[in-house]
């Protein structure tokens, strides 16, 4: 059964920097889709980076490029990573993990079948 499991996120002040975790299971022998999407109070869920799991393709959202990074980690190839950096108070939102099977492409606004919990992640100015 797939699943994805986040940690990290919590309370910084505006510049500081963030690392939220995403550990998946159930996709061990398939190719998907990886990502992050955030819904801040009052706004529609937003899509900030996906990532094809075979690391072909990253995509991020204008907002995050250039201070948000997705990695794998490359010894426990389950275990992806969302370092945010230079972050601004409208970063503030719970931040999801979310996948689906890989189909072709990655795209930020995919419809995605699997979800982890969420995890907070609140910027002060």
């Amino acid at each position: 059964q797939e699943q994805l499991v986040e940690s990290g996120g919590g309370s910084v002040q505006a510049g500081g920097s963030l690392r939220v975790s995403c550990a998946v299971s159930g996709y061990m022998y398939s190719r998907f889709c990886i990502g992050w999407r955030r819904q801040a109070p009052g706004k529609e869920l937003e899509g900030v980076v996906v990532m094809d799991s075979a690391g072909s393709t990253t995509n991020y959202a204008d907002s995050v490029k250039g201070r948000f990074t997705m990695s794998k980690d490359n010894v426990k190839n389950t275990l992806y990573y969302l370092q945010m950096n230079d972050l601004k108070p409208e970063d503030t939102a719970m931040y999801y993990c979310a996948a689906h099977y890989f189909w072709g492409t990655c795209g930020l606004h995919d419809q995605y079948n699997y979800w982890g919990q969420g995890t907070q992640v609140t910027v002060s100015s």
